[in-house]
C-alpha cells in the first residue's frame, strides 16, 4: 500500500478513536485528528499494513495523548490498569513485536525521491574532447547544500570527482558523464592502478561519497564507466585486466564506479550506471540510502561488477530499480567493518548476474532483510546467501515475498560452504529465513546447513516450482506452512 494512502487512513481512523478515548475519559482533553502530529516512520510492507493499522492506530492516539497532556500519577495509573483497556494495550504491544519480526525493513517512511529544487550550476558539454573535471569538481566544491549541479545533454569526460556533503549531481536526459579510461587519474600514489597485485585497491573510485549528510545522484542521463574500452597506453580493457587477474590467481586494481564511505540520508534517483570496471555502486558505513528507478546495464561476461553493494549498512531501500550485470545484482554484506541491517528490496528486476545476495562477509551480521516484488530473469542464481568458515557470522530475520524466478541455475541457494576449502571459526549460521509466494522454473533449490549443530532455520509458504527441480537439503530445519510446496521438500530436518 502506497505511504500516502496508509498516512490518510491513519487520519481518517484518528477522528472515531479519539471520540472512542473522549467518551472512555471524560475529563481529558483528547486532540482533534487534525491536531495530532503523524510521523510514520517506517516503511511498511503491503502484507503487514492492514494489521499495522488495526494495531497502531490507538497507539498512536494514546501516545499522542501522552505527548500533549500532562497526567496527573493517579490518573495515569487508573488508565494503565483499567481492565478494559488492559487487555487491548498488551494485544496490541505483542502485535506490533510481532509486525516488527515478521515485517522487518528499512525502518524509514520511504516515498519517491524528487528532484532538487534548486539548481546551483548549470554545465554544457564543450566542443573540444578534454577532461570536464576540473570544471565539474570546481562546480560541486561551491554548489550550497541541498542544491544540485545539472550536466546538459552532450558528453562530458572527467576522472574522479568528490562530491560535497549536501549536494546533489543531476545528469539531464541524454547527457553521459563518462570516466576517463586513464588509470594514472585514479591511482593512490602507488603507481599500481591499472596493474595486478594485492590487495587491489590501488585505484580511487570514480565518485566518491565520504561522510555526506545528504544529497546524491539523479536524473535519466548515464555514468558510463567505460569498463570495456582499452587503458589508456594499454591495449587491455578494465575488464580484460580483471579476466587476467583470475587467471592469474592476481588481483586487478581497477576503479569503482560509485563509492559511499560514512554516508547518510543519501539519494540515487533514475540514474543509468553503465560498464563499470568494477562494482558500480558500493556502500561502507552508511545509514538511510534510497535507490529509486536506478538502472545498471553491464554485459554478464564482466568480472567482479557487482550492482549495489550495502556493506555495514542500516536503513537501505532499494526500489524500482533493474539490473543486469557480470556479479552479484545485489550483495548485502556484513563483514569486519560491521553488520548490516534494516534492508528493503521493493519491487525490482534483475537479469543477467549472480542474483540477490547475502554475503559471502557476514562475520558481523546481517539482518531484518525484505526482499519484496523482485523478479530475477536468467541470473544464474537466484536467491543467494552464501558464506563459510572463514568470513561467517549471523544471517537473520530475512523475508523472502513475492519472487519470480526464471531460467536460473540454482533458483534457491543458501550454502554455507561457499569455499569449500576455506578453514576457521567463522561459523556461518542463517535463522528465520521466510520464502513466500516464491514461484519458478527448474534447476537446483540448494539449502545447505554447517552441521547439525549449525543448521538453517527457514520457512516456506506458497514455494512453487517446476516438478524437475531438484531439492538439496543438509543440515537444514524446515517448515511448510500456509500454501505449502512443491516439489515437495527431501533431506534436512522437516518440521510440519
Amino acid at each position: 500500500m502506497d505511504g500516502q494512502i496508509f498516512a490518510q487512513l491513519m487520519k481518517i481512523r484518528s477522528a472515531a478513536d479519539a471520540a472512542m478515548m473522549k467518551s472512555h475519559f471524560p475529563s481529558m482533553s483528547v486532540p482533534l485528528s487534525s491536531e495530532i502530529d503523524y510521523q510514520p516512520f517506517y516503511l511498511i510492507p503491503r502484507d503487514c499494513t492492514s494489521l499495522l493499522i488495526i494495531c497502531l492506530n490507538p497507539v498512536v492516539i494514546f501516545s499522542s495523548m501522552l505527548r500533549y497532556h500532562s497526567f496527573k500519577a493517579r490518573q495515569a495509573m487508573k488508565l494503565a490498569f483499567n481492565p478494559t483497556i488492559l487487555p487491548p494495550i498488551f494485544f496490541i504491544l505483542l502485535g506490533i513485536l510481532l509486525i516488527a519480526n515478521v515485517c522487518a525493513a528499512d525502518r524509514r517512511f520511504v516515498l519517491e525521491p524528487e528532484f532538487p529544487k534548486k539548481i546551483c550550476a548549470t554545465l554544457l558539454p564543450l566542443k573540444d574532447e578534454g577532461s570536464d573535471r576540473q570544471r565539474i569538481q570546481a562546480a560541486i566544491a561551491h554548489c550550497p547544500s541541498g542544491e544540485a549541479v545539472r550536466l546538459t545533454a552532450g558528453r562530458f569526460l572527467s576522472g574522479p570527482l568528490l562530491m560535497r556533503s549536501g549536494v546533489y549531481l543531476w545528469i539531464d536526459k541524454r547527457a553521459v558523464l563518462a570516466a576517463s579510461t586513464d588509470p594514472h587519474d585514479y591511482d593512490r600514489g602507488q603507481g599500481t592502478c591499472g596493474t595486478l597485485g594485492t590487495p587491489g585497491n590501488g585505484c580511487r573510485p570514480f565518485i566518491t561519497f565520504n561522510g555526506n549528510d545528504g544529497g546524491g545522484i539523479v536524473g535519466d542521463g548515464v555514468i558510463d564507466g567505460q569498463g570495456g574500452q582499452p587503458m589508456t597506453g594499454s591495449r587491455e580493457s578494465w575488464w580484460q585486466l580483471a579476466r587476467r587477474a583470475q587467471k592469474e590467481h592476481s588481483q586487478q586494481n581497477v576503479p569503482r564506479l560509485i563509492q559511499l564511505e560514512q554516508a547518510k540520508n543519501l539519494i540515487f534517483y533514475r540514474i543509468r550506471l553503465v560498464n563499470s570496471p568494477n562494482f558500480h555502486l558500493a556502500m561502507n558505513h552508511v545509514e538511510g540510502i534510497t535507490v529509486w528507478g536506478v538502472t545498471i546495464d553491464t554485459p554478464a561476461t564482466a568480472r567482479n561488477t557487482d550492482g549495489i553493494d550495502p556493506g555495514a549498512a542500516t536503513d537501505v531501500t532499494i526500489a524500482h530499480t533493474t539490473i543486469s550485470t557480470g556479479d552479484d545484482n545485489v550483495a548485502i554484506k556484513g563483514g569486519s567493518s560491521g553488520g548490516s541491517h534494516f534492508i528493503s528490496l521493493i519491487d525490482n528486476h534483475f537479469y543477467a548476474g549472480h542474483g540477490m545476495s547475502i554475503g559471502s562477509e557476514t562475520s558481523s551480521g546481517v539482518s531484518d532483510v525484505l526482499v519484496r516484488g523482485l523478479t530475477l530473469d536468467g541470473t544464474t542464481s537466484g536467491l543467494r546467501i552464501k558464506s563459510d568458515a572463514s568470513r561467517g557470522g549471523l544471517v537473520k530475520n530475512v523475508a523472502f515475498q513475492d519472487v519470480i524466478l526464471r531460467n536460473n541455475r540454482w533458483p534457491i541457494n543458501f550454502d554455507t560452504r561457499y569455499d569449500p576449502e576455506a578453514k576457521g571459526d567463522l561459523i556461518p549460521e542463517y535463522q528465520s529465513i521466510t520464502l513466500t509466494h516464491v514461484s519458478g522454473g527448474t534447476g537446483n533449490l540448494v539449502m545447505r546447513g554447517y552441521d547439525a549443530a549449525h543448521p538453517i532455520g527457514i520457512t516456506l509458504n506458497g514455494v512453487r516450482f517446476d516438478k524437475s527441480a531438484r531439492w538439496e537439503i543438509e543440515n537444514t530445519r524446515v517448515k511448510v506452512v500456509g500454501k505449502g510446496v512443491f516439489p515437495e521438500v527431501t533431506g534436512g530436518m522437516q518440521i510440519q
